[in-house]
């Protein structure tokens, strides 16, 4: 499957290049400069592309498979850049993606963002742009799959994780894991218009995915 990768450079992208690099699947990265491309090639890119978020991705897009969107502006930037990114980027991917025929979708929310009101109150914001982008996701018709992981941290991955349609407690998790979930996800068929909560657990990715 020929991927496109919204947010290569960052973390959770650049360890989700990594692990496609032995996988079947081919990773198109999303670059914004041009000197970006020669590190996330040696990451395991297979290709990289200029392009922006905050405008037209199609040219960029054009013959890919899938999208996964792990791009963001962070839990801790302002209301507006949040808004262009996280809400506003990932809506017009999605309609993009709808656009060019491009049916699967798989988008990196954030535990809670089903309930952005009851959020932090400094980051409320944030939640309340993964919401609508997730809503838009699922009311857009595609193939979607949304992974709503907990706290995120730089820890070395287990491989190990707990996976709910909705997870009581507020848990941390690896942005390795993470990138391990996502390639995980582009081969169960079970994820298929799935919204589910990640976290730090005991199973391995796989088998935690087959119980959705």
């Amino acid at each position: 499957m020929h991927v496109f990768i919204a947010g290569a450079n960052g973390q959770i992208g650049q360890h989700l290049l990594r692990e496609m690099a032995d996988s079947g699947h081919e990773a198109r990265a999303l670059i914004r400069h041009p000197g970006q491309g020669p590190e996330l090639q040696q990451l395991g890119a297979t290709e990289t592309v200029l392009g922006d978020l905050e405008h037209d991705c199609s040219e960029a897009m054009r013959g890919c498979d899938a999208v996964i969107f792990t791009a963001g502006s962070g839990p801790h930037t302002g209301p507006d850049k949040t808004i262009d990114v996280d809400q506003d980027g990932a809506i017009r991917l999605v309609d993009t993606a709808r656009a060019m025929g491009i049916k699967r979708f798989i988008m990196v929310s954030s535990m809670r963002a089903e309930e952005p009101e009851k959020g932090p109150e400094k980051i409320r914001h944030y939640l309340w742009a993964k919401h609508n982008a997730d809503e838009h996701l699922k009311n857009s018709g595609l193939n979607y799959t949304i992974v709503r992981p907990g706290r995120l941290t730089d820890d070395d991955g287990s491989g190990r994780v707990a996976v709910s349609a909705r997870l009581e407690e507020f848990g941390m998790i690896p942005r390795q894991d993470v990138a391990r979930v996502l390639l995980a996800v582009l081969d169960a068929d079970n994820t298929a218009n799935c919204v589910f909560d990640v976290v730090s657990g005991d199973t391995p990715v796989g088998e935690a995915l087959a119980t959705l």
